[in-house]
């Protein structure tokens, strides 16, 4: 009976050993899968629901610290509930963890524009500029933005 159940467990062993890992699923787009409160956080900053957002994003970046989409989003979430410190504060993770993430360059740039930092919103243009060498939505999103803060100051 002992020989049985160390063949039956050596079979066991060399069937798990030879088996491939189990593959994630992607998105319809092609992305990699998000968890479930990465994906209420984007429902929620669709519907505006900044506090939501907030609260779903701090989730999701609790199980993925070194998600800079979760970051950024959470900064975008942060810097439209009028909470300027830590929306800046995720950028800037963002752009630790990703220092060509487009979207954290142009909405840390808005975000230096709503606190009057021309400047400091200038420096992220520059830095799209580098990235996006054919143009990227980004980048002209930025630019208008600049432009609009021109015209206004």
């Amino acid at each position: 009976m002992k020989m049985k159940t160390a063949l039956s467990l050596a079979l066991l062993a060399t069937v798990l050993a030879s088996a491939s890992p189990p593959t994630l699923a992607v998105d319809n787009d092609g992305s990699p899968p998000v968890s479930n409160d990465h994906a209420a956080g984007k429902k929620a900053i669709e519907a505006k629901d900044w506090n939501s957002a907030i609260k779903s994003l701090n989730a999701a970046a609790q199980r993925d610290a070194r998600n800079a989409d979760i970051q950024n989003l959470l900064g975008y979430a942060y810097r439209n509930a009028g909470q300027l410190d830590p929306a800046f504060k995720h950028y800037e993770r963002a752009l630790q963890l990703d220092p060509r993430h487009r979207g954290a360059h142009e909405y840390i740039g808005e975000a230096y524009l709503m606190t009057g930092d021309l400047p400091g919103a200038q420096r992220h243009l520059d830095l799209l500029k580098g990235i996006c060498l054919l143009g990227c939505e980004e980048l002209g999103d930025l630019e208008k933005a600049i432009a609009e803060f021109r015209k206004k100051n």
